[in-house]
């Protein structure tokens, strides 16, 4: 994509980008390294609507989010369906788009990877009219996610240890939920869940395969049930995925579907949007929107791509 002007919004607090120092001059020097031209905003003191608004209004035809999974799905919401494509440079904790979309994790290296890029349409996930790209999870794990923000940018071990600790006091005293599930197809059930999830597409199995995606572009949402997580099933469950067979667990249910609202009698409740911990108002209405999001991913990337 030679020739191609590139408007980066950088998050210089993203968990890659504190441990490595990036900066804004150094990102320019990449670009202009492989040849690319590149506007970096850095301005940390803006809101990131209002950053996100100018990157739309440059009139680029590529914006990038360096940043973790929050900035990368805040781009993505303003994005959808529109004529520009979202790069990613991934300087988050998780990454998660960035691996599914087999984008570097390196930074210099995923800079070069525009270079040459090709642009591929993906599926978003909706609820209550808020994108999201990988997943929203509701229950015991967006709590035990608080805790981990807690010392997200603490590095020392008694910051560990007391995390661990926050854990497993959490899941010896977590609660089920009730939860009402209606699909989009009409059929309605009352479950009493430790934490369920809805999936933009669905992740795969396989050794090493933890919390990843193939396919991005099916069409298809999946919830996942999880009806009990006391310590030892958080340890099988663990150990399951790094074997690559955690589907079948017994603690666990898995289906496909077009759409589902989730009612609970909170009015609001916590969940974690692509890994980031908010409130939303119940019922949750999920849906997905197939292929709404361009997204510029590396030449080498096994999925059908259209030239960009």
């Amino acid at each position: 994509m030679a020739g191609t002007k590139f408007y980066v919004i950088l998050n210089a607090n993203a968990g890659t980008a504190l441990a490595t120092g990036v900066t804004p001059e150094a990102l320019a020097d990449m670009f202009w390294t492989h040849g690319l031209e590149a506007e970096i905003d850095a301005r940390s003191d803006l809101p990131m609507s209002e950053r996100i608004a100018d990157a739309k209004a440059s009139g680029v035809d590529t914006i990038v989010a360096a940043g973790g999974d929050g900035t990368i799905t805040a781009l993505a919401e303003a994005l959808v369906d529109g004529p520009q494509t979202l790069a990613i440079l991934p300087l988050g904790t998780v990454n998660a788009l960035a691996k599914d979309l087999l984008v570097p994790l390196d930074t210099p290296a995923a800079v070069a990877a525009l270079a040459n890029g090709t642009v591929r349409q993906i599926d978003v996930g909706e609820v209550n009219g808020r994108v999201f790209l990988h997943k929203v999870v509701v229950g015991v794990i967006p709590a035990l996610a608080a805790g981990r923000e807690h010392i997200r940018k603490r590095r020392d071990i008694a910051a560990k240890i007391g995390f661990v600790r926050y854990l497993f006091r959490r899941l010896a005293r977590a609660r089920r939920m009730a939860v009402a599930i209606e699909t989009a197809s009409g059929d309605r059930r009352v479950e009493r869940v430790q934490a369920l999830a809805v999936a933009s597409n669905s992740y795969d199995e396989g050794l090493g395969q933890f919390f990843s995606r193939g396919s991005l572009d099916q069409g298809t949402l999946t919830l996942y049930i999880l009806k009990k997580l006391r310590a030892r099933d958080f340890f099988r469950l663990t150990f399951g995925m790094l074997l690559g067979r955690w589907q079948n667990d017994e603690a666990l249910s898995t289906e496909s579907i077009d759409g589902v609202t989730i009612t609970s009698h909170h009015p609001l409740i916590k969940v974690m949007l692509d890994g980031e911990v908010e409130s939303l108002n119940t019922p949750l209405v999920f849906s997905i929107r197939p292929r709404a999001l361009s997204v510029l991913v590396p030449a080498s990337a096994d999925e059908p791509a259209v030239a960009a």
